[in-house]
């Protein structure tokens, strides 16, 4: 077998079971594997130095075909409700099987590390059978030094091969894609799929299993800290405007999307970015945009010009799923060491398009905790065919498919977190006022902008307020440079009883999400959601 690069000649492939492969190729860095995956035939090189690959017209995120395994060190700490299983019996089987269609093939591998605290930190290793895909999961996780790769031993190893099909009757799975996670024995198999964020979910689903046996609340956030050491947190799913809201000039970024909050303060997760194309179109910031498309990026079905080969991200995705993976430390700003203090506020995001939300909120621990485990934002299927219809989503802890334990663990870790440190906590809608989608308007990024930073530096601590006849929490109701109406949602709509059936409708549905966890959740956090419409003035 033809094995170049450096690695731990004391634990190499054959420790993962493999036999007869082609080659390995050990940690390779970004311009052999750019290098490589061209000659392959797996992507071409853009005008602007990225390396852009096409997964073909179907392929995006498959929640419904990942499955962890249920055994006897599982089976009290993963919610089983919310996570498809496999029998140990039936995982050894499909490893088995992704080992035989390994043989023959030349693998790339790489040594990583998941998580900027050197504590609670994961050694990883990945497996890949095309250099692209090594090249994603590098620029995503944190690289070892030089010197490591000589003794590296991995805690979790991925074998990623998007060319294995499943066999449903075989395996125990839904269909030919399949993800499974051994999360007793450290292994996570990824097949018949081509998008990359599949591995780096699977890589974070046992981290946020992991992180609180190790101290730590895990979280799908991103994290900015202020000249004065201040730390800003933001929560929320994706295109809620995390990474737009941390990536502020005057601070320093901490991390974009998966975090860990421990006694010592927050830190991140990854090394790298892996945002939606979508989101770096010309109103993103320039930073952004450049970091996401030269040389050591990697566009991920992103159409280039058939001519001049540049890049176009506001393009109509071909697929579900059109993302740019790059280095965070390409960004300016970055914190090199990502790690950084306790947070000063934790700012909860959503984008409501059915427009009943107030711009900012502040809550209470109690409330935070709620809409933490509520997880709600919304969104307008298909709206560039001309559907107008909101549809809510709800995703525990912001990340629900990615948090196998249950919900109420981490909401808990958070809660005594919050108390702990004397966290001020936010709502921030960046969605839509003064009418649905379809009718009112989004609210402007600059006015969003203006709130946050009010909340960061006090002002809003003494801002006249109201408290939200729907939603209980206290809203300001005005803040310099910003306009008043945005703070009166009933007020903003020309009809004031479809806001209140919008409103009603909302909460309804809130409180219908809520009772699926049951007893698990304390009564004074359960108690904090939105109760019915009280009359009261405003």
């Amino acid at each position: 077998m033809r094995q170049i690069g450096v690695w731990n000649r004391d634990f190499g492939a054959e420790a993962f079971g493999f036999e007869a492969l082609a080659g390995v190729n050990w940690n390779l860095g970004p311009a052999a594997l750019v290098e490589r995956a061209v000659r392959r035939g797996e992507g071409a090189l853009a005008s602007s130095g990225a390396l852009a690959v096409d997964t073909g017209p179907h392929t995006g995120r498959s929640p419904e075909d990942k499955f962890i395994v249920r055994d006897e060190a599982t089976e009290s700490t993963v919610d089983w409700n919310a996570h498809a299983s496999l029998t140990p019996e039936q995982f050894e089987t499909l490893r088995q099987d992704f080992l035989a269609h390994a043989q023959g093939r030349e693998l790339f591998a790489q040594d990583l590390h998941v998580g900027a605290d050197r504590q609670r930190r994961l050694p990883v290793r990945t497996f890949s059978e095309y250099a692209w895909r090594s090249m994603a999961v590098r620029t995503l996780l944190g690289e070892p030094g030089a010197d490591e790769l000589g003794g590296f031993t991995p805690e979790l190893t991925v074998l990623d091969m998007p060319s294995f099909r499943a066999d449903p009757e075989r395996h125990g799975v839904r269909s030919a894609t399949v993800v499974a996670i051994d999360l007793t024995r450290r292994i996570v198999l990824v097949g018949g799929t081509a998008y990359a964020g599949e591995i780096k979910h699977a890589i974070l689903t046992v981290m946020n299993h992991l992180l609180p046996d190790r101290g730590a609340l895990p979280l799908h956030a991103a994290a900015s800290v202020g000249p004065d050491g201040d730390v800003a947190l933001f929560v929320g799913l994706s295109a809620t405007g995390k990474t737009t809201l941390a990536a502020d000039p005057a601070r320093s970024l901490i991390g974009d999307d998966a975090l860990g909050w421990s006694p010592d303060g927050v830190f991140n997760l990854e090394a790298g970015c892996y945002a939606k194309a979508a989101a770096l179109s010309a109103e993103a910031d320039p930073a952004l945009r450049s970091a996401a498309t030269r040389f050591g990026a990697l566009l991920e079905n992103v159409p280039l010009d058939p001519e001049t080969r540049d890049p176009d991200l506001t393009a109509r995705p071909r697929t579900e799923n059109a993302r740019c993976a790059f280095g965070l430390a390409s960004l300016p700003g970055v914190s090199a060491s990502a790690v950084a203090g306790h947070p000063t506020n934790l700012v909860l995001l959503t984008c409501d398009v059915h427009g009943v939300m107030p711009p900012i909120a502040r809550l209470t621990p109690e409330q935070a905790v709620y809409h933490f485990l509520s997880g709600y934002t919304s969104r307008v299927a298909d709206a560039e065919k001309g559907a107008r219809e909101p549809e809510a989503t709800f995703s525990a802890c912001y990340a629900a498919p990615f948090m196998p334990r249950p919900a109420a663990v981490y909401g808990e870790m958070l809660r005594s977190l919050i108390l702990e440190h004397d966290v001020k906590c936010w709502l921030v809608n960046t969605g839509w006022t003064a009418g649905a989608y379809g009718v009112g308007r989004r609210v402007p990024v600059e006015a969003t902008r203006a709130l946050i930073a009010a909340a960061l530096d006090g002002s809003l601590d003494a801002a006249e307020t109201y408290t939200d006849k729907f939603f209980g929490f206290t809203v300001p109701l005005s803040v310099p440079g910003v306009d008043t109406m945005l703070f009166r949602p009933r007020k903003a709509w020309a009809d004031k009883r479809v806001y209140i059936a919008t409103a009603r409708k909302v909460m309804t549905m809130f409180q219908s999400n809520f009772a699926a966890f049951g007893d698990s959740v304390d009564p004074e956090v359960a108690a904090a959601g939105p109760h019915e419409y009280r009359e009261a003035a405003e």
